[in-house]
């Protein structure tokens, strides 16, 4: 529907006010969508996407607020689970089950209130509900991002056995203690972990004395830190039933991951959907920051923009307490070219590029800060010729460019296009 340059983005500060809004995203994926925001191509989308954010916009007044929708991104999940064979670490299982779960508790939200948002709730019916993710996710992994000890009989018996292992090192390791704190061998610390192992702070002139391993010594040299000898057949024991917990976790993640693997094509849909509304939040938000409102969108060829501000302006001046006048712009099949005169710094360009930018945000899905019996109708170009257009690249003057631009808007337009040219004829 609509076609325009990258130079007339630039021209009406259109990358500034996706700025604004990605800086509102919550989410990193929101962010970046946000910037790549373009004008939509067809009406039916574009009609879609302001209702939505009009529909996010009267969240803020009613009592059915639309419910959390943040989220950890899982594009690294959702990049491993499209290897083969590959396998997701117990944390990437975690971020998945959260994330189908916000979705889940959203898509139950919309569908419960569908009356209140019927846009948004239109966008969450091309995503599907299921518990399965959450369950499979669930009978594995619990609340702190653990695997749960029955997870599997294996290993079941394999922490049951490690545990009375361990009873019996702390067992053979008092014992010892004991015995050599009676002896007089011990630095007053007493014990301590090296290796991650539990150790007697033995005295450098007692270590021959303490039957056991050396693990280390201090930066002193005056402690050797010894592990017993009573305690070593039960940390070789528990070593190896480590070592046998570690294979049976990798075993259980396989197998998740391989449960999980079909559900992939969902899992990129429930990130897609939450960063979009996400998007629609922010633009929302901009719109409460800008009193942004949905204009009357006409078939006949009218542009009639009442009390209508240039959003940028508009939040500079709030920022230093300053106030912003108004304008009021109408084009018609009448009266289809306006020329603005009257002195330098007197607010021309920026009438100009209020104009532009209010009509390009409204074509790309945003709310505008205009009168609410304002109305437009949707241009298929928007063309602009605004500032200093010295072509030094092309050896060109700025009237010669000009020229040239002049002859390229005459050979692109149709009867809905949008000319703005600043300073025409200089």
């Amino acid at each position: 529907m609509i076609s325009i340059t990258e130079k007339t983005l630039q021209d009406l500060q259109f990358p500034t006010v996706l700025e604004t809004i990605s800086t509102i995203c919550n989410t990193d994926i929101g962010k970046q969508k946000a910037l790549e925001i373009t004008p939509f191509k067809d009406k039916e989308t574009l009609m879609q996407a302001l209702l939505q954010t009009s529909e996010y916009v009267s969240s803020f007044q009613n009592n059915n607020a639309i419910p959390n929708h943040g989220f950890e991104a899982i594009t690294h999940e959702i990049k491993f689970l499209a290897i083969e064979d590959s396998f997701l670490e117990v944390g990437g299982f975690r971020k998945i089950a959260t994330i189908s779960s916000t979705v889940n508790f959203l898509l139950n939200f919309l569908r419960k209130f569908g009356d209140y948002y019927p846009n948004i709730n239109a966008r969450s019916n091309q995503v599907e509900f299921t518990k399965e993710i959450i369950t499979m996710v669930d009978e594995v992994v619990d609340k702190y991002g653990e695997i749960k000890d029955n997870a599997s009989p294996d290993l079941l018996n394999i922490r049951r056995s490690m545990n009375a292992v361990r009873g019996k090192v702390n067992q053979s390791f008092g014992t010892a203690l004991t015995q050599y704190n009676a002896l007089g061998y011990l630095d007053d610390i007493k014990e301590s972990f090296v290796q991650n192992r539990r150790v007697l702070a033995v005295l450098a002139m007692y270590r021959r004395k303490v039957k056991g391993s050396i693990l280390g010594s201090s930066k002193t040299g005056s402690i050797a830190y010894i592990e017993p000898e009573a305690t070593l057949q039960y940390s070789r024991e528990l070593s190896n039933l480590e070592y046998e917990e570690k294979e049976e976790i990798t075993r259980i993640l396989k197998q998740l991951s391989n449960y999980i693997r079909p559900y992939l094509p969902l899992l990129i849909k429930y990130q897609d959907f939450l960063s979009d509304i996400d998007v629609i939040a922010a633009k929302a938000k901009y719109a409460n920051k800008i009193n942004g409102i949905l204009p009357t969108i006409t078939e006949k060829r009218r542009l009639y923009f009442r009390d209508a501000f240039h959003p940028i302006l508009f939040l500079n001046n709030k920022q230093k307490n300053e106030i912003t006048h108004p304008q009021t712009i109408e084009l018609s099949q009448d009266s289809r070219i306006i020329v603005i005169s009257g002195p330098n710094a007197g607010g021309k360009t920026i009438s100009l590029k209020t104009v532009g930018l209010l009509q390009l945000m409204l074509q790309s899905g945003m709310l505008i800060p205009v009168h609410e019996r304002s109305e437009t109708f949707l241009f298929d170009r928007i063309l602009t010729d605004i500032g200093d257009n010295q072509s030094i690249e092309n050896h060109l003057s700025t009237y010669s460019y000009r020229l040239k631009n002049m002859n390229y808007f005459l050979k692109k337009c149709n009867k809905k296009t949008m000319f703005l040219i600043d300073e025409f004829g200089t």
